[in-house]
């Protein structure tokens, strides 16, 4: 039996002399990568990790710490890459609740978790930054051979742990069948070759760095440009030797600020891809402009890899996340009932696939909440599907408002208050009132100091229903983002949620 997922993704180039991996330093062959991987598995089943055994990874984005990703499931672990921002309170939470056999972080962190590891009686080592650390010490003397174990498609692969942004954080359990047939489906899609070379800005903790990014490129035999993180200027230094790039939309937002980044600048490049977080219709509009190039949007989260995109070949539509990926079932649903909404209302995305996750670790009940008795996924998103298929993100459910027992997407209220001149992005979010249960907040990061919450009232005036328009407006010079880009508006309404219990408006 085979490694279904190490097989399908890194096994075609396995010894391919081509670059796999182009960082400032170095470039790296796929077989190069192979016998890195080969060494870093040795070290992994030496130390005593089994099939079935986690890896938590906290470390520094690095060509050894993605090689340690592929040597997990070489050796038939469970990948856990874990956020770089985690606190040792919040990796305590999570080492506790995956019981890893082997927990790998930067020396800097091992002090502050010592207490954690003691408990779990696991083996804990280091990678840095530079690639140095224990482990990469004890992979220096490893065998470069390595036979990999048996692993079929149902297997887990890997634990991602969700946000956490309402109650506990979930493990969700991913499958080496959810991870290749997404690089599959992707495939097809974006239309990725061995002739591709990708601009990988990404972290490598999270779905869209580490599975959609790395594996698409590995299993395809093209090339990546891998750099420890995104800035403007080290991007356009090595645009002009990618083909492809894939980013957040503060990425895309950054580089139009640029003088450099011009249409000369990106003329070689076929594709640019964006997702994680909502692309404002005015992004989309400014890059056309600038490059005479259409951004590919798409959505996806941690439970389902990839799920819809615009397309490669056809009618890229700005504000939305295109149409459904091949092989995956979505409907636009009623939240209490699961029934479909009809076309153009706003329901709740469920879908299910070969790309839908197993479900969540050690949460049974959190599991069964999750999914209808057909089978479909409920996604938590809220959004709304054209005549033509294309599917519209309004938000989650959770930041729905119902203010005197009335519905309230924010994505409504965001996309007004956004056209208005002076206005460079906002988030609406709902915050207690004593006499509708919840009121209507926008926050708002302006380009002119001049405007004032008169003037996006008074815009809003006639353009929504007054349960809809906010009752107060409140201006900051950016908006809380996590590091992929989504706006934290959990962390907005835990700063406002006095608001009117002091008489606040606008």
């Amino acid at each position: 039996m085979a490694n279904y997922l190490y097989d399908g993704v890194f096994g075609t180039f396995a010894n391919d002399p081509r670059i796999f991996l182009r960082t400032p330093s170095a470039q790296i062959s796929y077989a190069e990568f192979t016998a890195l991987t080969n060494r870093l598995a040795n070290c992994l089943t030496g130390a005593g990790v089994r099939p079935g055994d986690r890896v938590a990874v906290q470390a520094e984005k690095s060509v050894t710490q993605l090689a340690l990703y592929a040597a997990t499931v070489k050796a038939g672990g469970v990948y856990l890459p874990l956020n770089t921002g985690y606190t040792a309170p919040e990796l305590d939470y999570f080492l506790s609740d995956a019981k890893p056999a082997l927990i790998v972080v930067g020396a800097t962190t091992q002090d502050s978790i010592a207490t954690s590891v003691a408990n779990l009686n696991a083996l804990l080592m280091t990678l840095n930054k530079d690639e140095t650390g224990s482990l990469t010490e004890l992979a220096a003397n490893a065998s470069d051979q390595f036979e990999a174990i048996p692993r079929n498609s149902e297997d887990l692969a890997a634990i991602l742990y969700t946000s956490g942004t309402t109650g506990r954080s979930k493990g969700a359990k991913i499958c080496h069948r959810n991870l290749l047939s997404n690089a599959v489906v992707l495939q097809e899609t974006w239309q990725f070759t061995a002739d591709d070379t990708l601009l990988h800005m990404l972290p490598i903790y999270h779905t869209h760095g580490l599975f959609v990014a790395c594996n698409l490129l590995a299993m395809v035999g093209g090339s990546m440009i891998f750099l420890p993180k995104f800035s403007v200027d080290v991007a356009l230094e090595w645009m002009s030797k990618a083909t492809s790039m894939m980013g957040v939309p503060t990425f895309y937002t950054r580089l139009l600020e640029a003088e450099g980044f011009t249409r000369q600048a990106t003329q070689h490049m076929r594709l640019f891809i964006s997702g994680s977080a909502p692309l404002l219709a005015e992004t989309h509009k400014r890059f056309e402009d600038r490059t005479g190039q259409l951004i590919l949007e798409r959505y996806g989260m941690t439970e389902t890899n990839m799920s819809t995109s615009n397309p490669y070949q056809g009618a890229r539509m700005a504000g939305t996340v295109g149409l459904p990926l091949a092989g995956v079932d979505i409907r636009i649903a009623d939240a209490a009932t699961g029934r479909p909404v009809d076309c153009g209302q706003i329901g709740i995305i469920e879908l299910k696939g070969d790309n839908v996750f197993l479900g969540y670790w050690e949460m049974s009940d959190k599991t069964t909440e999750s999914f209808r008795d057909d089978g479909y996924f409920i996604t938590g998103d809220m959004a709304q599907q054209d005549e033509n298929g294309y599917i519209t993100i309004v938000g989650r459910d959770k930041d729905l408002i119902i203010s005197g027992g009335l519905n309230i997407y924010p994505k409504e209220v965001e996309g007004l208050i956004d056209e208005l001149d002076g206005v460079l992005e906002s988030a609406v979010i709902g915050v207690p009132h004593k006499d509708f249960g919840e009121a209507v907040v926008a926050i708002v990061v302006r380009s002119e100091t001049a405007l004032d919450s008169r003037d996006i009232i008074d815009f809003l005036k006639d353009k929504l229903a007054k349960f809809k328009q906010p009752k107060a407006v409140i201006f900051m010079t950016a908006l809380p983002r996590n590091t992929m880009g989504k706006v934290q508006k959990a962390d907005l309404r835990k700063t406002h949620d006095t608001l009117f219990q002091s008489g606040g408006a606008c």
